[in-house]
């Protein structure tokens, strides 16, 4: 499979602030919109005289729609707004980094159009940054022809292989046979799944 956003709100001024962004004299248009700390909206007016209206309230000047006309500024603490931004900001990575455990199943008979259908399934579920449990259900006998679940496991991780990388090898749990793949951002990528006796706990 191949790898193949004139009123501004305080919540919209917020998110378009972008990392580099001009505040107090760095500010060099003639005239700007300005909004007050609390969203409220002061009108147009020369860059010199938002830059004083600021100081009078020990606030800083940020320009944060620079593309408007006339560019949006916001008087806000800028230090204390710098410090909630990282902070935000290491949250967001923290989540990011978190990968959720999603579960796609199959049955040792399926067929290839339903096979199929699932590993785009997996497929999109790996670009989301999710890990993935590929598990196989077996019913009655099946469970009798275990080789059937470790074909279908090995097809899945062998399509899969660009974009992702084995990190359970297959395993049976009762009534199911299942291999764990997680985004191939790092590491080595591993083609082709060749499970051990101990792995299928069933002493073949």
């Amino acid at each position: 499979m191949s790898r193949s956003g004139t009123r501004f709100s305080a919540w919209t001024e917020t998110k378009t602030i972008a990392k580099e962004y001009r505040v107090n004299e760095r500010i060099r248009v003639p005239e700007v919109r300005v909004v007050d700390e609390d969203g409220g909206q002061l009108g147009v007016m020369t860059a010199r005289d938002a830059m004083d209206l600021a100081r009078q309230r020990d606030l800083d000047l940020v320009e944060v729609a620079p593309n408007s006309v006339p560019p949006v500024c916001r008087l806000l603490d800028y230090g204390k707004f710098r410090y909630l931004q990282s902070t935000k900001e290491r949250e967001m990575r923290k989540t990011q980094k978190t990968n959720s455990l999603r579960e796609v199943r199959f049955r040792p008979k399926i067929g290839v159009h339903d096979i199929e259908a699932k590993e785009r399934l997996v497929h999109r579920l790996l670009s989301a940054g999710n890990k993935v449990k590929v598990s196989v259900m077996f019913r009655g006998r099946e469970i009798d022809h275990p080789e059937l679940a470790v074909k279908l496991l090995k097809r899945v991780n062998d399509v899969l292989q660009e974009e992702a990388k084995l990190e359970q090898p297959p395993k049976l749990e009762g009534r199911f046979m299942s291999i764990i793949l997680a985004p191939a951002k790092a590491g080595p990528v591993i083609k082709s799944v060749e499970p051990k006796e101990d792995d299928l706990g069933l002493g073949l």
